[in-house]
């Protein structure tokens, strides 16, 4: 083969390396430019996508907050009502607890009542204490003591009593009914008693 062959052959083979070359170096850059384009779409759906949940959680915040803030106020509103009703009450309670006082230091004054002294409490807790520490003792004294509270036992008592301690009854059953209807009035709010059932149809 001649020199002026070979060359031509080379330059050939050169024009050909150029082209492929050329058409590697466009195919590289569409596909650069392709990649390009695709991680902007990605990137923009991407921002979108966040934009939505940041906006949606935001909201969401947002109305738990408002939630939250109802529930204090009414919270507060409420216990607000309760205490603003305690010290409606402390007065009132005030003053039927110093009434009530008077009224008991006049009954302990008028019917002469003292706390019972050392040596009383000592008689009556002797029983208890012997009981104790005897107990055959104890049910020889009940089964004795039944038998002299007999009816005819009973009613002998009753009929031995005196004036003083008829009225002395007639007084504690007075104060009794008393203070019944005094906890019956203050458990209902009402003076009056309680309504009847009407039966219209019932005869």
């Amino acid at each position: 083969m001649s020199l002026a062959a070979s060359r031509a052959v080379l330059r050939q083979s050169i024009f050909a390396v150029r082209r492929a070359g050329v058409r590697n170096a466009s195919t590289t850059a569409s596909a650069a430019g392709a990649v390009k384009e695709q991680a902007s779409k990605v990137q923009s759906k991407a921002s979108e996508g966040l934009t939505k949940v940041t906006s949606s959680a935001s909201s969401a915040a947002s109305k738990v907050g408002s939630a939250a803030s109802d529930a204090a106020n009414a919270t507060s509103e409420n216990v607000g009502g309760m205490v603003g009703r305690a010290q409606g009450l402390v007065p009132q309670l005030t003053y039927y607890s110093r009434v009530g006082l008077e009224l008991g230091k006049l009954l302990v004054h008028q019917r002469g009542m003292a706390p019972p002294s050392v040596q009383t409490m000592q008689q009556y807790m002797q029983p208890a204490i012997n009981a104790l520490r005897h107990p055959a003792s104890l049910l020889s004294r009940v089964s004795s003591e039944a038998a002299n509270t007999s009816p005819q036992n009973l009613l002998a008592q009753v009929r031995g009593m005196s004036s003083a301690q008829w009225a002395s009854i007639g007084v504690v059953a007075a104060e009794v009914i008393g203070f019944f209807s005094v906890g019956e009035i203050i458990g209902r709010f009402k003076l009056v008693g309680y309504r009847a059932k009407e039966h219209g149809g019932e005869h």
